[in-house]
């Protein structure tokens, strides 16, 4: 932090500084020059030799006030766009899971990125165009005000009155540029969602609606930018135009009055000089503002996110991590998904250290939903969810989800290395340890027939993969894990029924002496479990062994009845 303030002030006063030296005190001695040239008649070098060697040392001067201003400038731009990503990525990994089933992919990185690249444009644009501007002019208004006031009178005031007509033009225009970049958010999302979806585009052979969908929103894009565009051109630079040009003719109408009409000519070109360089600030205004607006504009739309609160929040003083085992307690616990029906109402279930449970039903029954609400990414409406006798709530969202280890139906991977991707579940462990978890799930199977074995980069979402092997990725995960309770949310839905069976194997190693609770429609997956439990429509209907419940030909045994290959037939899902 004492590293850029220190660089602050020089970044922003050194360009204003080098133009004083270049933009007005140069003209200064050249005006003063040509006045003693005009005043005796005298060009000899011997003459002006100091005033000449003055001017070169004045615009070396310049220089060096401009590189060291760039110089600190590159830092405090550097410096400021890495606070800046952290700060975008750290806001991101805050929001819950609901933030990101409502916004794209694309467009959130868009925002993100936007947010910390523009910081440099707005830096720049501050420290060039508006300090090297407005310091310079104070210096000007000094030296004009020892040959008149008048000029600086006019000069501020007319200065002054150009900013008061061109606001509210310039308010006009903003909801123009919000319009404009609101589309350029719809244009790169649209993109991101194609590619990330380009499997199934090319299955559906959509390429033409997903090219006809990209350029109506391409063709929005051009519409909007172009209206914000004109408006600039036809109303801006038209209202400063004419003022540019009353300014300057004003200025040297005073200056060509001062001293009755004689006034000398070092007077005359100081004034005319400084007023035309002081001026071109009007004339930039728009196109400052402009640079301004847009950094804002773009910063701004990711900020806007930052208002939308998370639902799933820390408590203010969370309690420390201390269960008194690995159990797990549904207390009375009512939930319903936004703009949904209550889907449970006094649920209540337990699972005791150590114990396998498997959750079955028809879907809709709230068999993912539980798993969902264990690991906190929703919060219950009414009641209390128990790991080890501590109210998840009051857990610190890190701790709770340290407790478990989770496998997705459909597992996430990242465009990285097999290795990294398993050792993404525990970041310090070693590549032996690696190495023995992906042989557990039977990843090394097929890894080892790779190009670069663990070290293949696997593609985006793992798309190199089938599904069968990205589900055995995500067990390998599981176990590296080694976390005391297991969560598995149709985790061997991918599998073949080899797979399965050599999976079963690593899944039954891997919950011995932790607590499991295992979804699945895939009724094998957990026929050997301790206990089944039936859910349907939110309620517990049925819970017992797998022999007692066929014995009890109730739900579960129609289900089974009606499985076909291990899954459960069409013709049940609608029943």
């Amino acid at each position: 932090m004492a590293r850029r303030k220190a660089i602050t002030i020089p970044a922003m006063l050194g360009p204003a500084l080098g133009n004083i030296c270049q933009l007005y005190i140069a003209p200064l001695l050249v005006a003063v020059i040509v006045g003693k040239v005009a005043a005796t008649g005298d060009s000899s070098i011997g003459a002006l030799a100091p005033y000449v060697l003055g001017f070169g040392a004045l615009l070396l001067l310049s220089e060096v006030f401009w590189r060291l201003g760039i110089h600190c400038l590159n830092r405090l731009d550097a410096y400021g766009i890495e606070s800046l990503y952290n700060i975008a990525m750290d806001e991101l990994l805050a929001k819950d899971s609901a933030f990101f089933h409502d916004n794209f992919a694309g467009s959130l990185t868009k925002r993100a990125l936007s947010f910390a690249t523009r910081f440099e444009e707005f830096a720049d644009t501050f420290a060039f165009e508006i300090v090297a501007a407005l310091v310079p002019l104070s210096f000007a208004s000094v030296v004009l005000w020892r040959y008149d006031p008048m000029l600086v009178i006019v000069l501020l005031g007319l200065i002054t009155v150009s900013g008061i007509v061109v606001a509210p033009l310039i308010r006009r225009r903003q909801h123009l540029v919000d319009d404009r970049e609101a589309a350029i958010a719809r244009v790169s999302g649209h993109v991101s969602d194609t590619l990330s979806n380009m499997q199934a585009v090319r299955a559906f052979a959509a390429e033409p609606q997903e090219i006809e969908e990209h350029r109506r929103r391409v063709a929005v894009q051009r519409r909007k930018s172009l209206r914000s565009w004109d408006y600039n051109n036809l109303y801006i630079d038209t209202a400063v135009t004419p003022l540019m040009v009353i300014v300057n003719v004003s200025g040297l109408l005073i200056a060509l009055g001062i001293g009755g009409g004689h006034a000398s000519v070092e007077v005359i070109m100081v004034a005319f000089t400084y007023y035309w360089n002081a001026t071109g600030i009007m004339f930039r205004f728009n196109q400052i503002y402009r640079r301004l607006e847009s950094s804002t504009t773009e910063a701004a739309q990711f900020t806007e996110l930052l208002l939308e609160s998370p639902t799933v929040l820390d408590v203010a003083e969370p309690e420390p991590l201390r269960p008194k085992g690995s159990d797990i307690r549904f207390e009375r616990v009512d939930f319903a998904h936004a703009g949904a029906p209550p889907l449970f109402r006094g649920l209540d279930l337990e699972v005791p250290s150590g114990a396998r449970i498997g959750l079955v039903g028809r879907s809709g029954g709230g068999k993912s939903t539980l798993a969902q609400l264990l690991l906190r990414m929703m919060d219950v409406n009414g009641g209390v969810i128990r790991i080890g006798g501590q109210d998840i709530s009051r857990l610190r969202q890190r701790d709770l989800r340290s407790l478990l280890s989770y496998v997705p139906q459909d597992p996430a991977m990242f465009h990285r290395t097999l290795r990294d991707n398993i050792r993404f579940a525990r970041p310090e462990a070693t590549d032996e340890e690696v190495r023995r978890a992906a042989k557990a799930a039977h990843v090394t199977e097929f890894a080892d027939g790779l190009p670069e074995g663990m070290d293949t980069l696997i593609g985006e979402r793992g798309v190199k993969l089938s599904g069968g092997q990205r589900q055995r990725v995500a067990l390998a995960r599981a176990i590296l894990r080694d976390a005391p309770i297991l969560l598995l949310d149709e985790a061997t839905s991918a599998l073949d029924s080899e797979s399965e069976n050599l999976v079963q194997q690593a899944l039954w190693e891997l919950m011995e002496g932790r607590t499991a609770l295992v979804v699945a429609h895939r009724l094998s997956t957990v026929a050997g479990m301790d206990q089944l439990i039936v859910l349907d429509r939110g309620r517990i209907v049925e819970r017992g062994s797998h022999e007692e419940l066929l014995r009890g030909e109730g739900t579960y045994a129609q289900l089974w009845r009606h499985q076909s290959g291990g899954f459960l037939g069409e013709e049940l899902a609608a029943h």
